[in-house]
C-alpha cells in the first residue's frame, strides 16, 4: 500500500476553506482505497505553515498514477493552484511489518 500525503498553505488565510473544498473533488476519483482532506488545527508549537492536508491510500503505484491521470485531478489542480502558496507531497510505503 502506498500512502500519499500532500500539504498545502494558502496564499490568503481567507482561502483555506476554498482550498479544502476544491481538494475534496479528489474524493470522486475511484482509484484510492482511502481518501480524506483535513484542515490543520495549528496547535504545534513550532510549525504552523500547513493549512490543508490530503491523505490517501493506494494499493500500488499503478493506482496512484491512474488517480493523478484522472481528469478530476487536473480540474482540481486548476482550481486550487491559484489559491495556494506551498505544496509538498510525499508518497511512501510503510516500513512497519503487517
Amino acid at each position: 500500500m502506498i500512502r500519499h500525503i500532500v500539504f498545502f498553505s494558502a496564499r490568503d488565510e481567507a482561502d483555506v476553506e476554498r482550498i479544502a473544498e476544491g481538494l475534496g473533488m479528489l474524493a470522486d476519483i475511484p482509484h484510492s482505497d482511502f481518501f480524506e482532506v483535513g484542515i490543520n488545527r495549528k496547535v504545534d508549537q513550532i510549525g504552523t505553515e500547513v493549512d490543508v492536508i490530503v491523505y490517501a491510500e493506494f494499493r500500488d503505484e499503478a493506482a496512484l498514477a491512474a488517480y493523478k491521470a484522472d481528469p478530476i485531478y487536473q480540474a482540481c489542480t486548476a482550481r486550487v493552484r491559484p489559491l495556494r502558496e506551498m505544496r509538498i507531497a510525499a508518497d511512501f510505503v510503510s516500513r512497519k511489518s503487517d
